[in-house]
C-alpha cells in the first residue's frame, strides 16, 4: 500500500547484478536534457553528482567502426555538425558538439570514466552490436550492462553471441507478447530477456497497467518505462509497482523517490 493505494507486489529481480538495487531503479535517460547536452560526458557526469546510479545512452557506429554514445543516425539535430554516423569517420565525428560546446563521446571512455554507475544500452544499429560485445568482454562489465533494441532479432543475436552473462531487455514483439500475455491471451515470450522496457502507452493502447506488470512480474521480468518527464505520471506507475523510470527530468524523479525512501540509488 502507497499514499492508501494498493501496489502490485514486486516479484524478486533476476539474479543478474544489475539489478542489485533493492527499490525501484532510477534511469538518467541520455544522462538528462539539461542544456541540451544529452549524451555526453558532461550530462552523464552531471546525472552521478545528482546521486543516479542508472544512467541509459544509445550507441551507433562510425564508418571505421568507432562505437559512439549518440541517439540519432545523424548529427544534425544535436550537434553543430551533419551527416549521418554511420559514413563518417571517427575523426569527423569527434570534432563536432553537442548543443555547440561538447564532443560526442565513444561509449569506452563513458564505461570507464563511471565505473561504479549501470548503464542500459540501446542499440541502434546492428552494425554496433559486435563492438559493443567485445567492448564489454574486454573491459569484463557485463554485470554494469543492461542491453536493449527495439528489434527483437537484435536483442535475440547478442543473447546467441554473449549468452547468459548479457543481460538484455526484451524486443518490440517481445514487449508485444508480454502485452497479449496480461489480457490472458496464448502467446509465446521470446526467451532470455530480464526486463520489459516500455512506454506508458503506444499511441492510444495503453501499455502498462496493473496487468502488464502482473503478467512481467510473474515471469520473473522487471518492468522499466520510458520516457517519464511528469511527476504524477511517474508516481501513478510506481503504484503500479513497476521496477524502473526512465526520466529526462532528473531532479523530478530524484525527489518523488527521496520522498519515498528509495534515494539514494547507490
Amino acid at each position: 500500500m502507497t499514499n492508501g493505494r494498493p501496489t502490485t507486489p514486486r516479484i524478486p529481480a533476476p539474479r543478474h547484478p544489475f539489478f542489485d538495487h533493492p527499490g525501484p531503479l532510477a534511469f538518467a535517460h541520455r544522462g538528462g536534457t539539461a542544456a541540451g547536452l544529452e549524451n555526453t560526458h558532461a550530462a552523464f557526469e552531471r546525472a552521478v553528482g545528482l546521486g543516479y546510479r542508472y544512467l541509459e545512452t544509445d550507441v551507433h557506429t562510425t564508418a571505421d567502426g568507432a562505437l559512439v554514445a549518440f541517439h540519432d543516425a545523424t548529427l544534425d539535430r544535436t550537434t553543430d555538425a551533419s551527416g549521418p554516423i554511420a559514413r563518417l569517420s571517427w575523426n569527423e565525428v569527434r570534432r563536432a558538439r553537442v548543443a555547440g560546446r561538447e564532443p560526442v563521446p565513444l561509449f569506452a571512455d563513458l564505461l570507464r570514466a563511471f565505473p561504479a554507475q549501470r548503464w542500459n544500452v540501446d542499440l541502434k544499429t546492428g552494425s554496433a552490436l559486435v563492438p559493443l560485445l567485445e567492448l564489454l568482454d574486454r573491459e569484463d562489465a557485463w554485470e554494469r550492462v543492461c542491453v536493449g533494441s527495439f528489434s527483437q532479432a537484435r536483442v535475440d543475436r547478442a543473447r546467441a553471441l554473449a549468452g547468459p552473462r548479457l543481460l538484455t531487455s526484451l524486443g518490440t514483439s517481445g514487449a508485444l507478447a508480454l502485452r497479449l500475455r496480461a489480457y490472458r491471451l496464448p502467446w509465446r515470450l521470446p526467451p532470455g530477456a530480464g526486463c520489459a522496457q516500455v512506454p506508458e502507452r503506444h499511441g492510444r493502447v495503453r501499455v502498462v497497467d496493473r496487468a502488464f506488470v502482473r503478467a512481467a512480474h510473474a515471469r520473473g521480468l522487471q518492468v522499466h518505462v520510458w520516457t517519464v518527464n511528469d511527476r504524477a505520471r511517474a508516481e501513478a506507475l510506481l503504484d503500479l509497482g513497476v521496477d524502473g523510470i526512465m526520466t529526462d527530468r532528473l531532479e523530478m524523479l530524484r525527489d518523488l523517490l527521496a520522498e519515498r525512501g528509495a534515494w539514494p540509488q547507490e
